[in-house]
């Protein structure tokens, strides 16, 4: 057993070196080895030789299904989503992906699940920039990795909707960029986020403009559950802005969304 415990942490700290992960943030990666398992290390690899990553860097953030890792890029700073093979929460995912017409052929195998997951998610993201709604700009799906524009500066990502401190006039103005994005998404992207809230948006702090993350369970409106994930997303932003003295009924805000404007 002991042996078998060895060999591992070789393969894992030999892939880590090809990696030239730097030496402060290696200790941090070698704790998440339900992530960095030997096949999410190999396609890493991978990626790197193909040019794609330069360098891994500390984590971002951590979710049920995935975990979020800074890496530097030939010309630009990237985020490494990794989707966790070994996580028990994908059954929750069945709701999203097996009644999406983009994946009626997927097996109910887990991996397969994984891997439609991560090109699912490469895929709303590139609908929704091409509708206008600013999101982290997709650059590679790899199974189960996802590597995309990194929302921040010098490793420091934008901070989350969450954690931004807003004066009533400020919140107006973000509030009004999401309705317009949430509208983008529904008429132009064919898109429900279905998990919108201050949890999955990012502020950039320049001019205040925010940015949609978190899109793997965003569905297209043929989606049996459009409707009720579209009206979720409605009162998670309602619920939120009322702080702000903000004030639309769910029908009002909902009409804003859907209108087509000419």
């Amino acid at each position: 057993m002991k042996k078998e415990l060895e060999k591992k942490v070789r393969r894992i700290d030999t892939a880590t070196d090809n990696l030239r992960v730097r030496e402060k943030d290696s200790d941090s990666l070698k704790v998440e080895e339900n992530v960095f398992d030997i096949p999410t290390l190999k396609n890493l690899y991978n990626l790197a030789k193909k040019g794609i990553i330069e360098a891994m860097g500390g984590s971002i953030s951590t979710g049920k299904e995935a975990n979020v890792f800074h890496a530097e890029g030939p010309e630009r700073e990237l985020a490494v989503k990794i989707y966790r093979i070994s996580s028990s929460t994908f059954k929750a995912m069945d709701a999203y992906i097996m009644k999406d017409p983009r994946f009626v052929n997927i097996r109910h195998k887990k991996r397969d699940i994984v891997f439609a997951w991560t090109r699912k998610e490469s895929q709303n993201l590139i609908r929704a920039k091409n509708a206008g709604v600013r999101v982290p700009e997709p650059i590679i799906a790899e199974k189960n990795i996802l590597i995309m524009e990194f929302m921040g500066e010098n490793e420091v990502p934008f901070p989350l909707l969450k954690n931004v401190a807003l004066g009533k006039e400020e919140a107006r103005q973000i509030y009004d960029i999401i309705v317009e994005y949430m509208r983008l998404l529904y008429t132009e992207a064919n898109l429900v986020h279905a998990d919108l809230s201050e949890y999955n948006i990012l502020i950039d702090p320049k001019d205040l403009s925010p940015v949609f993350i978190d899109m793997g369970q965003s569905v297209t409106l043929e989606h049996p559950n459009a409707r009720e994930f579209l009206h979720r997303d409605v009162l998670n932003i309602l619920r939120y802005f009322s702080r702000f003295g903000i004030k639309e009924s769910p029908e009002e805000l909902t009409s804003k969304i859907k209108a087509k404007i000419t």
